[in-house]
């Protein structure tokens, strides 16, 4: 009888603290390391001239649609705007994430373009975030 109280107590501390151990240190990503995330894959994808990977996954739809309103469709509309630019580099900077908004510094270079520094803005659109202006 002894040992069925201590395997029950056992049990029920086991589920009490199990819990709490679930959460600790697997709560993922923060929303500033998604944003950095973001910002990333938006520099290897211009890099990359992956303009199907931009339009699909990283550019959020209000920033398609500028970039559509020249008559093209979104992928050759970048082809278009960024087809020139070579060796393009990425340099990310400071991130901060207000509810569903971001932005990104951002220090960028190319061949034969002097270096900038911009602001990435960013939004989230159906929990994910997304690229929403290319500078400020």
């Amino acid at each position: 009888m002894l040992r069925a109280v201590r395997r029950r107590r056992t049990a029920l501390a086991v589920a009490a603290v199990a819990p709490v151990l679930a959460g600790c240190g697997s709560s993922g990503p923060t929303d500033e390391q998604l944003v950095a995330r973001v910002v990333t894959a938006f520099g290897r994808a211009t890099a990359a001239k992956d303009y199907r990977a931009l339009c699909d996954r990283i550019l959020s739809p209000s920033l398609i649609e500028q970039v559509t309103s020249i008559g093209l469709p979104c992928e050759q509309a970048l082809e278009h705007g960024l087809g020139g630019v070579r060796s393009p580099q990425l340099t990310l900077g400071a991130v901060e994430v207000d509810g569903d908004k971001a932005t990104a510094e951002v220090r960028t270079a190319a061949a034969n373009q002097a270096p900038s520094r911009d602001t990435l803005r960013l939004e989230k659109v159906r929990g994910a975030w997304r690229v929403a202006s290319l500078a400020q």
